[in-house]
């Protein structure tokens, strides 16, 4: 019977994480159960730099981006060595289960925990929305929305100066994030990893763009291509001056929207009452629109999740 748990989040910070370790915070603590903030993320459970956490703890830290714990990558991690050394400073605190927060990095080495005897529950928490099994990972709504807010505004100096502009936004091993903000601010192109790189295409749309408008966008996930010898081309083969924008770091911070604040009190509120109304252990709470649902951590990390991103990249298509 779980008694103590642990939470903690994990890897790249995403908007909402706060909002989730507020929920697992509070969700525990009314079904009579003692809660631990693991700072850090693995390395501090490494390290033992666990508190105990109450409802003060967690008091005005919904709205906040980031996280509160704080968050650290491990790939030491992956050695079981480091892991019984982690293992045994829960042990210490009489920690019986532990609900970690974050993406595929995170959900590894609560699959491994699992393993050896640790109870797990993983909810995602990741900008790129790139957990297969799950409709939305928290964080990904927000940093749509700053990316979409951004676009938005290099629009006006685009159109003023007749330009294009090229935007590079995250995402390198999903195009959920390319390809939903280029259809919500009508780009022209869209380049990820499940749609490629046409240097043709992109000539070819950009120039029949110019047609009809004072201005062309094109978005670009990280690591698909080299903005700016992109520009370079668009410059010289299109009637546009094509200027680069990387929006980097700025789309994981921010205060979380409305919906990611509450997919995170919904995931925190499940993986607490999977902690304590089943046996489950190395599953990943998961959105499938309707509810609220859990799934084992290896189909999350083995799953196929392009389907999704391709369906909405032929959305992008119909408005070329």
């Amino acid at each position: 019977m779980v008694k103590k748990i642990g939470v903690l989040t994990s890897g790249g910070d995403a908007p909402g994480m706060n909002a989730a370790v507020r929920s697992v915070v509070r969700s525990a603590i009314a079904l009579g159960l003692e809660v631990y903030g693991i700072h850090d993320g693995y390395l501090g459970m490494y390290e033992g730099r666990i508190e105990r956490l109450y409802r003060k703890s967690v008091s005005e830290k919904m709205g906040h981006g980031g996280t509160f714990l704080g968050t650290a990558r491990l790939p030491e991690f992956a050695d079981q060595e480091v892991r019984e050394k982690a293992i045994e400073n829960l042990r210490i605190y009489g920690i019986d289960a532990v609900v970690t927060i974050g993406g595929d990095g995170t959900y590894r080495g609560a699959l491994a925990l699992s393993k050896m005897g640790i109870r797990t529950i993983a909810i995602p928490g990741t900008i790129d929305n790139d957990i297969a099994g799950t409709k939305f990972t928290i964080g990904f709504d927000t940093a749509l929305n700053t990316a979409v807010e951004a676009v938005d505004k290099l629009r006006d100096t685009s159109s003023s100066h007749r330009r294009c502009s090229i935007v590079e936004v995250m995402g390198r091993n999903c195009g959920d994030l390319a390809i939903w903000t280029a259809i919500a601010v009508g780009a022209e192109c869209v380049i990820c990893k499940e749609t490629g790189f046409n240097l043709e295409e992109i000539i070819e749309n950009v120039t029949k763009s110019a047609k009809s408008k004072n201005h062309a966008i094109i978005i670009a996930a990280e690591h698909m291509v080299d903005i700016n010898e992109l520009a370079r081309e668009v410059s010289e083969r299109t009637p546009f001056e094509a200027r680069t924008t990387v929006l980097g770091y700025i789309q994981r911070g921010g205060c979380p929207s409305a919906k990611d604040r509450v997919l995170a009190s919904e995931m925190g509120v499940k993986a607490v009452q999977t902690l304590v109304e089943t046996d489950e252990t190395g599953v990943c709470v998961c959105d499938e629109g309707e509810i609220i649902a859990t799934l084992p951590i290896e189909k999350a990390i083995n799953g196929d999740d392009t389907a999704p991103v391709l369906e909405k990249y032929k959305v992008f298509k119909m408005l070329w």
